[in-house]
């Protein structure tokens, strides 16, 4: 087994006991050389910018889901044994305290894995299309997004210039 087999699960812990449980966590992780079973434990939390009563701002870390910490993790029943036994957990969140997995759409929704795309082209350069509707068309470059995994590219369709908008990986430069 390997991370590529573990999943993200939700644990449910006394409010105000997340970091303290996610720093447990991986102090028993590392004495315990549990590596190959848990791999990441995350306290989901945003920068939220606070104004004062003054009008003073200041940026404040708040947690975003308070009485829970995400563990990325391979379920055998010692790492459930270690998850639920650190104090300040409740238990995992699942029916009966079994641990559910989440989705790779809720993973993806709260951010907790951030996936880079390394692109080898840029605006300006000419690229071809290697896969999907217009698989085989050449264009330019306009613009890049990384953040939003996307790059617009102009094609000659039918003697026209047209836009359209691909996933970074949809293209790569053309040789």
């Amino acid at each position: 087994m390997s991370e590529m087999d573990a999943r993200w699960y939700v644990v449910h812990t006394y409010s105000g006991y997340e970091n303290k449980v996610a720093d447990n966590l991986v102090k028993i992780v590392d004495n315990r050389s549990m590596q190959d079973l848990i791999f990441d434990v995350k306290v989901p939390t945003e920068i939220v910018t606070e104004i004062g009563k003054d009008g003073a701002t200041k940026e404040v870390e708040r947690k975003i889901f308070p009485g829970y910490v995400l563990v990325k993790m391979i379920v055998t029943d010692d790492s459930w044994f270690v998850v639920r036994n650190i104090r300040g957990v409740t238990g995992f969140v699942g029916p009966a305290g079994s641990p559910v997995p989440l989705t790779d759409e809720e993973v993806a929704n709260l951010g907790v894995e951030q996936h880079t795309v390394e692109v080898n082209y840029a605006v300006g350069d000419m690229v071809d299309i290697v896969y999907g509707a217009l698989e085989g068309f050449s264009g330019k470059v306009d613009s890049i997004d990384t953040e939003k995994g996307i790059v617009l590219v102009t094609l000659s369709m039918l003697g026209r210039d047209t836009s359209v908008e691909l996933e970074l990986d949809q293209v790569e430069p053309t040789n």
